[in-house]
């Protein structure tokens, strides 16, 4: 028997580990952990993940249990450390094959190596990037040391040289695979958080899954038709249409890059090709150039000093903190998005730019301190993505220019009638 391990590929089209799985044609089972590290408290005193995130991921665990049901297959679902239960289910099932997506960032590669040392050598892992738009072998450069660290160097090359490869589909297995075991996912007081009703004035108010995901493509590109207007709209942040907002679905895996880029190949057939479609697989190159920082700088996203080693005199303030998290700073534009953040786990690109440019840049607080607050409350949380936008933001990455934010600028700019502040300044958590 073989079994595929999910964890941030939570869908069953496009995923290379079902599909490898599939092709073998042995009997199949699949799993998924909500590993209780994952919502313990972290070293700046926040929860590695907050209700928002766990409540979209219980929603996707969801969904690809009933998904991967119409396949003949079952998902177990623990909430217990990968690296005790899975040798264990690995022994009671006679597993010869684990397939799972590759990781490569230090949390996630401690668990798959704390897994494998305590499992036969006989099991065989096999690994595979799925998270990608780009694969890395289809890269237009001979190592990963070899990648520029400016983006549009980067992006430049690929879309000159990279192909994109096709999706793939997996087919229902007999229907006898399927095991009689049921497992229960977790509640959010189970994982120990607070159950929560959704903020009416949130843009980001969609459940999570794979399903959701597909429904939401076919909103936002064929029902609206406003994948046409996303470049002039993409900079919004009132409502829920300014934006895709893909990129939760994106970020736990429900759906796959590659499925959103064929997904505007054929709008771009069937409807229009301009500027805005373009410029969503635009965010798709973005979304994997991070990525690619990761692979090649390994724990160094992670460190004070950044893929630069720069050396500035950062700050540790309490009290800069908690005016900064409570939104009770000395720009009302970081107010509102920090009070948006609060109360619904989201937050616009444009408002993640202005809070951490402030945080890090104006206050030169620790911009770790920063990430680690978006890690935890962010629906959307993506490592790669979070720790590599947080480095441009705090002059310790990919930014050449090293550019600072003028805030209130910004909220002329973006926010002229003030709707956005008042929005979300007129009713805070904090008061």
């Amino acid at each position: 028997m073989n079994i595929v391990w999910f964890k941030n590929d939570l869908r069953t089209r496009d995923n290379q580990s079902l599909f490898q799985a599939a092709q073998t044609k042995k009997p199949l089972l699949a799993v998924y952990f909500f590993d209780p590290k994952q919502f313990k408290t972290d070293r700046f005193g926040f929860k590695k993940t907050e209700k928002y995130r766990a409540q979209f991921l219980s929603e996707t665990i969801n969904e690809l249990r009933s998904e991967l049901e119409k396949l003949n297959i079952t998902l177990l679902v623990y909430t217990e450390e990968p690296e005790v239960k899975l040798p264990e289910l690995i022994n009671t099932y006679n597993i010869e094959n684990v397939y799972l997506q590759k990781e490569w960032t230090f949390e996630e590669r401690l668990v798959v190596d704390g897994v494998k040392t305590n499992c036969p050598a006989s099991v065989e892992f096999i690994e595979t990037y799925d998270q990608f738009l780009i694969h890395p072998e289809d890269l237009p450069y001979p190592s990963f040391d070899k990648i520029p660290e400016v983006f549009t160097q980067w992006r430049k090359k690929c879309e000159k040289q990279a192909n994109i490869r096709k999706t793939v589909e997996v087919q229902p297995l007999d229907p006898e695979n399927l095991l009689g075991e049921t497992t229960a996912i977790p509640s959010l007081e189970e994982l120990g958080l607070e159950s929560f009703e959704v903020d009416e004035r949130t843009a980001f108010p969609f459940k999570g899954g794979e399903l959701q995901a597909l429904k939401r493509v076919e909103h936002y590109f064929w029902e609206t038709k406003n994948l046409a207007r996303y470049k002039k709209t993409r900079n919004g942040l009132v409502g829920k249409e300014y934006s895709s907002k893909l990129s939760a679905w994106l970020a736990n895996g429900s759906i796959s890059p590659r499925t959103i880029y064929y997904e505007v190949k054929q709008f771009e057939k069937e409807e229009t090709k301009n500027d805005s479609t373009y410029w969503l697989i635009f965010e798709l190159y973005w979304r994997d150039f991070f990525k690619y920082v990761s692979l090649k700088h390994g724990a160094k996203i992670f460190h004070l000093g950044g893929i630069l080693n720069k050396d500035y005199n950062w700050s540790q303030n309490k009290a800069a903190r908690e005016e900064w998290i409570e939104g009770r700073t000395k720009y009302d534009f970081v107010n509102a998005n920090m009070k948006e953040i609060a109360l619904t786990g989201f937050m616009s690109n444009r408002g993640r730019q202005n809070v951490a440019s402030f945080w890090a840049k104006e206050l030169q607080q620790d911009w770790r301190i920063g990430a680690a607050y978006f890690e935890s409350m962010l629906i959307d949380y993506d490592v790669h993505s979070n720790y590599g936008n947080w480095l441009y933001n705090s002059g310790v990455g990919n930014d050449p220019r090293d550019r600072k934010f003028n805030i209130e600028s910004q909220a002329d700019r973006y926010d002229s009638d003030r709707k956005y502040r008042n929005l979300w300044l007129e009713k805070t958590l904090f008061d």
